[in-house]
């Protein structure tokens, strides 16, 4: 995978970016990266890999992000995900949950460079695809200026192929995952002078962009945007990634039509023994702005847990929205008859 052609990322979210999610962003995009939950290396290692790993091909190109610290456990998990076919492997240094810190890897990991580094250098000396980091500007009483120098330079000695930072501080005491999100001040000058630093490391932004447009301006300054809930709630915008930032044809030009490319995957899903709201979920807020998407999300979340529920909670939500847009059409029809 040739990291300079990767404009665009959805960023890793628990809970949110699994296998199903991903085939979903896959048929509104062919060019986005997409990015896995993040798993633990020791779950890689004991655990179940197909249920922590599985995934289908159309996905690609498709990066796992691991978590952990120490570099020989990193290296073996990142061997598995080469070996089940991922793009490429991505170290967590910035996730602040407590949980995660409690098993020192995360956002803590931005106060050991060495060991991020050594990290590094264990996964690139055992696998051929892309070692990537994802980190955070600084945690807690850190200067930014100087923390993510030492991350940064660390790394690029050990060979990383490329860094995506969320332009926020992480505070790992005080405040909790869900607002690590949201309070800490962003600071995307701060990633931009890292770029000017070290102009031939691919570098990546995240954190707060909330568009296409947005991505654009970061990317008169960094080689990649990384896109989180907005793309996860409004899912529609990666639509027109591949035209805008790749000057491709974008797969589907209407959203009934990605709904109906997605329909084969949920059948093939559902006949595997899958439920039908663990894709239909992710589906939610495809119709985000429209009018009648209250009753589509209501449609998806309600009827798609029912005992059985199969490809028809689909049909009926797409139903229900298509004649709520008839029914706006048809009233702003005659209002100007009228008017």
């Amino acid at each position: 995978m040739n990291y300079r052609t990767n404009k665009l990322a959805v960023a890793p979210m628990m809970e949110w970016t699994d296998r199903n999610c991903r085939a979903f962003h896959r048929h509104l995009s062919s060019h986005a990266l997409l990015y896995t939950e993040m798993v633990a290396a020791a779950a890689v290692i004991h655990g179940d890999r197909e249920k922590l790993l599985g995934f289908n091909a159309m996905e690609h190109a498709v990066a796992c992000q691991l978590g952990g610290s120490d570099p020989q456990e990193l290296a073996q998990a990142a061997r598995v995900v080469e070996d089940f076919g991922y793009d490429e492997v991505n170290l967590n240094v910035g996730c602040p949950s407590d949980r995660v810190q409690s098993g020192r890897f995360g956002a803590c990991l931005m106060r050991e460079p060495e060991l991020v580094a050594e990290s590094v250098a264990a996964m690139r000396e055992v696998v051929s695809i892309p070692v990537t980091v994802k980190c955070r500007i600084g945690v807690d009483d850190q200067d930014p200026e100087e923390a993510l120098d030492r991350l940064a330079d660390a790394v690029v000695a050990a060979g990383v192929d490329a860094l995506w930072v969320h332009a926020r501080k992480a505070w790992l005491k005080g405040l909790s995952p869900k607002e690590n999100r949201d309070i800490p001040p962003l600071d995307y000058d701060r990633v931009y002078r890292l770029k000017q630093r070290l102009p031939d490391l691919y570098i990546g932004i995240n954190g707060g962009i909330a568009n296409l447009d947005e991505a654009e301006a970061h990317l008169e300054h960094v080689d990649g945007a990384m896109l989180g809930r907005a793309a996860y709630h409004d899912p529609w915008l990666l639509a027109d990634v591949d035209r805008r930032l790749h000057g491709a044809e974008n797969p589907v030009a209407t959203r009934e039509e990605a709904v109906e490319a997605f329909r084969p995957y949920i059948l093939a899903r559902l006949e595997e023994g899958s439920r039908a709201n663990q894709m239909l979920r992710h589906m939610l807020g495809l119709y985000h702005g429209v009018p009648g998407a209250r009753s589509w999300r209501r449609r998806l979340t309600v009827d798609a847990v029912k005992p059985g529920a199969g490809i028809e909670v689909l049909d009926e939500a797409l139903a229900e929205i298509t004649s709520a847009g008839l029914d706006k059409a048809s009233a702003l029809g005659q209002l100007e008859a009228t008017g």
